[in-house]
């Protein structure tokens, strides 16, 4: 029973041929242009561009809103290290901050703490006291598709000058308050992976309201060149460019997005409720304010739990995995601030992601749940 899979069954198969069959199958094609209106009409923006993964998402995102060598970006440090990699990329240095207990998302309460007690404003611009670094910018992560506290990161942006790179690589579709994740920020990032909630065998996006942005992210993603006919480049670029092919398969996996979700929070439900009966299991569930994508599935149990459960899971078909590694504790961002990190440390330890296949039905639900009770019988 795998933890994720593609669901390719709708249009792709059709989409995908007629654009093999128009021969536009690189970067520039009809497919591209498609994707980009359909998923920025689904999100509620002006502006889409289509890029190659989600971390060419973010890279460009920061490059495009000004990050410099030698400034500072809040991170949580329970996230897939893609945020951390692309702050480094453009010189800059990330600072990492703990998570919530119930969400898994940034603890906004330990980000104004930070920015309270450790930075001081210089001329419209938030610097780190004891680095003396400009600090320019928070990426907050939608964990596991459940929205981060967004009405409390927009006050500390504008209070601190600070620009919000949304990672919302994991929540395409979800909802903060009845508005989709991605919209809060100067800039949203989506992936297309593999294993996200509609795929593209690898992709992103970026998507804002701001027509500048959204023309340096593109210029930038097409290696920087200044026209159409010959090739004169003003920057360094990147060749970031999603296919017609992929976005292809893109506009037929969007037509199916909103039957994927309610299936997701349908799988989400039962999972809640059966492990309502396991005193030992906490299913982690969206917050009153949130629609979540329910992109992965995640249980808490306890510590000494953790390795053996997913290994009887494992023996018992049933695919799992642990959480991402802490980034501050990997090798190459030891020496990187990280403030007062205490639960991201406790659901590392405890937290482990199950089956979140839209396939997924109430039998093997049921068979999960079940095989989890037992390990506890």
């Amino acid at each position: 029973m795998p933890l994720s899979e593609p669901e390719i069954s709708g249009n792709e198969w059709e989409y995908v041929k007629e654009c093999l069959d128009s021969g536009w199958v690189s970067s520039v094609g009809d497919y591209v242009e498609r994707f980009e209106k359909v998923v920025a009409d689904y999100v509620g923006v002006k502006y889409a561009v289509a890029v190659v993964n989600g971390t060419s998402a973010l890279h460009l995102s920061l490059l495009a809103s000004g990050i410099k060598d030698n400034d500072e970006v809040i991170i949580p440090t329970l996230t897939f290290v893609a945020p951390a990699n692309v702050i480094k990329y453009c010189g800059a240095h990330p600072v990492f901050m703990d998570s919530e207990e119930d969400t898994l998302c940034v603890d906004v309460s330990k980000v104004v703490e930070f920015l309270s007690n450790e930075c001081e404003s210089v001329n419209g611009d938030t610097y780190n006291k004891k680095t003396k670094r400009r600090v320019k910018a928070i990426i907050p992560v939608h964990i596991f598709g459940h929205p981060a506290d967004m009405d409390v990161l927009v006050e500390i942006s504008e209070k601190y000058n600070l620009d919000i790179v949304e990672d919302a690589t994991e929540s395409l579709g979800t909802e903060y308050k009845s508005r989709k994740t991605g919209t809060f920020g100067i800039v949203g990032c989506f992936s297309y992976n593999g294993n996200k909630i509609i795929t593209t065998g690898g992709g992103g996006m970026v998507v804002t309201n701001d027509k500048g942005l959204a023309g340096k992210i593109r210029y930038l993603s097409t290696q920087a060149k200044d026209g159409s006919f010959e090739y004169e480049h003003s920057e360094i670029g990147y060749n970031y460019r999603l296919t017609n092919i992929q976005a292809a398969l893109g506009v037929a996996q969007m037509e199916r997005l909103e039957g994927f979700i309610a299936k997701k929070r349908e799988s989400a439900a039962l999972f809640e409720n059966y492990f309502a009966e396991i005193d030992e299991v906490d299913f982690v569930f969206e917050k009153g304010y949130a629609k979540s994508n329910y992109w992965m599935n995640t249980i808490k149990v306890r510590k000494r739990d953790k390795n053996a459960l997913m290994k009887y899971l494992l023996s018992k078909n049933i695919q799992v995995r642990p959480i991402w590694k802490l980034i501050h504790t990997l090798p190459m961002y030891k020496d990187c601030r990280a403030y007062s990190i205490e639960k991201a440390i406790n659901a590392y330890d405890t937290c482990i992601n199950i089956p979140c296949n839209i396939k997924l039905d109430q039998p093997q639900i049921k068979y999960i749940t079940t095989m989890i009770k037992e390990y506890y019988s």
